[in-house]
């Protein structure tokens, strides 16, 4: 982590922290995207609003990924001992403010390496197609 140029804080406010779990909040205003960032710990995003947002890889020239939430969309991540995942930001696609939080596993990750992201059904998390 001390070596990376890019920030392990994951959202905008730390609301709780203990020695298992950390707590972010992350409000983005419409159009509002937050800094490259990276995650070193497995973790679970949720949302309690309908949202689009967009995120980016650092290196990608588009915002490649959407999210398109309802309330209660739960997105749920495990990075692996051998992490952090690629830097990447996030952007409010949408006309409201946005808030979500970012529930950190302090412990371990049980996995060598990174899985695929899981979702609950109220939502979406796909690519946006690219044109050639």
């Amino acid at each position: 982590m001390s070596g990376s140029p890019y920030s392990s804080a994951i959202g905008s406010t730390v609301l709780f922290e203990n020695d298992r779990v950390r707590v972010w909040e992350m409000i983005l205003q419409p159009g509002e995207h937050c800094e490259f960032h990276e995650h070193h710990n497995d973790h679970v995003i949720l949302y309690a609003q309908t949202a689009t947002m967009r995120g980016q890889e650092l290196g990608d020239d588009d915002w490649g990924i959407v999210q398109d939430t309802e309330p209660g969309f739960v997105l749920y991540r495990t990075v692996g001992s051998g992490g952090p995942l690629p830097p990447h930001r996030l952007r409010n696609l949408g006309e409201a403010p946005v808030t979500h939080y970012i529930v950190e596993l302090l412990e371990p990750s049980p996995s060598p390496t990174s899985q695929p992201w899981l979702h609950n059904d109220r939502g979406a998390f796909r690519p946006v197609p690219t044109s050639s």
